[in-house]
Order: C-alpha cells, then sequence, then structure tokens
C-alpha cells in the first residue's frame, strides 16, 4: 500500500522485540503522540506485535503465521532490536529482521550519520557540521544473500561456504538509489565503496554498473574507495565525504564507524526501504539489543527519535520530522543525554525534555533542515 495517505492518517505497527528494543521504541512512541497533538496536521495510528526472542523460545517462531501479511496492512513499521544471549543470533536474525526485509523488498538500507550539537566526536578536529553523511547499504543480497551451506561436520576436513550474491538488478537498483540520493543533497557527491582490487567478480561488477549510472547523473560527482582505505577516509578527513554507497556487510561495518565518529551508536537511525513503495518500509536504530543495560532504564532514545523522524519524512510529513529533530537537537544542545554521549540523563528524563522541547518548536523557531 502506498504510504502517502490523503487523509494524511497513518498506521504505523510498532515492534521492540528484544533487549532495550521496547524501552526505546515506547519512547519513541510517546514523542510520536506527542508531535501529532502539537503539530495537528496528522494522525497516527500505533499496533504494537509482541514479536521476540521470547516468542521463538515460546513457539518455536519469531513470526506466526500469516504475520506478514498483518503487517502488509500498515504504512511503516518501527522497530527495535533482536538479538538475545540464549538464542544464536543467525537464528534471531534471519529469524525476525530479515524475514522482514527480504519479502518486502525492503533494498535501501539508509543510515544518516551527524554530529548532534551538543555533542562530541572523538576525532580531534570534528565538530558539529563537520561530519555529515548518508550511508547507502544494499540490503538484499550481497554478503547476507544466505546461500552456502556446511558439509561433513566434525571431521577435520568440514567444510562452510558462504556464497555472495550479487545481480546485475540488485547492484543496478541499489547505485541509482544512491545517486538520486546523492543528487538530492546539497554537495551532490557520492562515493561508491568496493574491494574490487581482491573480489574480481562481484566487486567488478559494482565498478562497471556504478560507472554505467553515473552517466544518468551528469550534475552528480562520484568517486571510488577501496573499503579499506576508506575506514581511514571517514577517520582522517571526514569533511570530503557525503553520500556513500556499499555493499550489504561493507555498509553494515562502515555505518557502524560512522555513528562511531559521530558520538555514539545510541544516536544513529536505519531505514529499510522500498523504493517502490510496494510494502511497507521499516525503521530501526542500530544500536542493537544491547542486553547489558536492558531493563536499567539508561538507554540512548536519540537513535530511535531520529528513526521516527525519517519515518515521518518517508510519510511524507517533512515539516513535522524536521521540527522533530530541532527539539532532540535543542535537548542535547543544552546537555541532557545519556551516559554514552557523556551525559547523565537516563532515558525518561531525555524522552520527557524533548516531549517538552517540541511544544517550544511548535511556538516560537522555524524548524532547521535535518
Amino acid at each position: 500500500m502506498s504510504p502517502i495517505a490523503v487523509s494524511r492518517k497513518y498506521s504505523i505497527a510498532t515492534m521492540g522485540a528484544d533487549g532495550i528494543g521496547p524501552e526505546v521504541v515506547d519512547a519513541s512512541v510517546e514523542v510520536l503522540k506527542k508531535l501529532v497533538q502539537v503539530d495537528g496536521g496528522f494522525e497516527l495510528d500505533f499496533e504494537n506485535f509482541d514479536w521476540s526472542s521470547e516468542t521463538y523460545k515460546k513457539t518455536g517462531k519469531y513470526i506466526p503465521d500469516g504475520g506478514l501479511e498483518q503487517l502488509k496492512k500498515h504504512d511503516a513499521i518501527l522497530f527495535g532490536a533482536v538479538g538475545a544471549p540464549d538464542v544464536p543470533d543467525h537464528i534471531s536474525l534471519w529469524g525476525l529482521r530479515l524475514a522482514i526485509c527480504q519479502p518486502f523488498q525492503q533494498y535501501a538500507n539508509v543510515r544518516p550519520t551527524k554530529i548532534f550539537r551538543g555533542t562530541s566526536s572523538p576525532l580531534r578536529k570534528a565538530e558539529h557540521g563537520d561530519l555529515d553523511w548518508v550511508i547507502v547499504r544494499e540490503n538484499s543480497e550481497g554478503e547476507y544473500a544466505g546461500q552456502g551451506g556446511r558439509s561433513h561436520r566434525g571431521h577435520p576436513w568440514e567444510t562452510a561456504t558462504e556464497v555472495a550474491i550479487f545481480s546485475r538488478v540488485g547492484v543496478e537498483r541499489i547505485i541509482r538509489f544512491a545517486f538520486e540520493t546523492a543528487q538530492k543533497r546539497p554537495r551532490k557527491f557520492l562515493t561508491v565503496v568496493t574491494k574490487s582490487n581482491a573480489q574480481r567478480n562481484g566487486m567488478v561488477l559494482w565498478d562497471e554498473v556504478a560507472s554505467e549510472v553515473a552517466k544518468d547523473f551528469p550534475d552528480v560527482k562520484w568517486d571510488k574507495m577501496l573499503v579499506d582505505a576508506m575506514t581511514c577516509r571517514m577517520v582522517l578527513d571526514p569533511k570530503s565525504l557525503d553520500t556513500i554507497v556499499a555493499t550489504n556487510l561493507h555498509a553494515d561495518i562502515l555505518s557502524d564507524l560512522a555513528a562511531a565518529l559521530a558520538g555514539s551508536i545510541g544516536i544513529a537511525p536505519t531505514s529499510n526501504l522500498d523504493p517502490t513503495r510496494q510494502n511497507p518500509s521499516m525503521f530501526e536504530p542500530i544500536h542493537g539489543s544491547a542486553f547489558d543495560i536492558t531493563g536499567k532504564g539508561v538507554a540512548n532514545p536519540v537513535g530511535t527519535f531520529w528513526t521516527a523522524a525519517e519515518m515521518l519524512i518517508w510519510l511524507g510529513e517533512e515539516d513535522a520530522a524536521r521540527k522533530m529533530m530541532e527539539a532532540v537537537e535543542n535537548v542535547t544542545e543544552r546537555g541532557i543525554s545519556t551516559k554514552d554521549l557523556g551525559g547523565n540523563a537516563n532515558t525518561k528524563e531525555v524522552t520527557d525534555a524533548v516531549i517538552q522541547e517540541l511544544e517550544k518548536v511548535y511556538l516560537s523557531t522555524p524548524a532547521k533542515k535535518i
């Protein structure tokens, strides 16, 4: 179904799942409800789906029969995190998150990164405005295609294969999406990341397709980097980057590095998009389950707030999203933040501060661009 409804009323499936996921999703729903109240221009209806590792341990399934059809009735999905200490990670990931992303063809994983006002980067010379990236990750195939197997288990000659799949249609659609993303940003600049010196088949295909697609975007400047060199460039010359596109594995790793360079993995959002809009897209913070702090009330909700703002942009509510992020950054600028950002506030205190700030933003200053 199309996410953009004429009535400006949107149906949101929420799924906290595991670890701190329920805590940060609940906090974001609070903020979104306040946003709807002070904005007055649109409505959000929430339906919670209690699918998690606990569900799996009780029923043997993360997603019940017919579950995806239930999800498909919604305009978007706000997701927390999946993963539990007593469930192997490959079972939880493939049982829930990838079991949604892949059937729904959410092939574009978009991860913006920036240094928030009032926070600091571990990079000595990077300040607010110096690091402002969007990483576009291929989200449907590549190294996470799930192809391969194991044979001769338990023997010295046991063999495991993990086959990366790179199809021309998969590579072209994500690179085209990345060029389109770069084209909409002020700098109109894209960096294509591969490892084509060592991986001479799939990665060379990426290079070739990038050169072909670039011809359709003469206004977008672009360059290429090998993924190992890219890690150095991100650390040593962050201002030289803007929009980045890479494979499923490479962008997964680079986006975690990007979040750390921006100050904390707790502030980073993810959009799992079906650009055709035939299926609902799913929005999640990248920080994971974080079982070491689960239940302590100290999880950083900012990554999920930003995730929720990205969801609003996808739904067509760009002005509300900008104002929401203005409120979030006003709060971080005042030093109200959780421990990972150098503060001493807990989840509730940050959430309450953003809720209070939303009223001020709507009453006074215009929103700045995200």
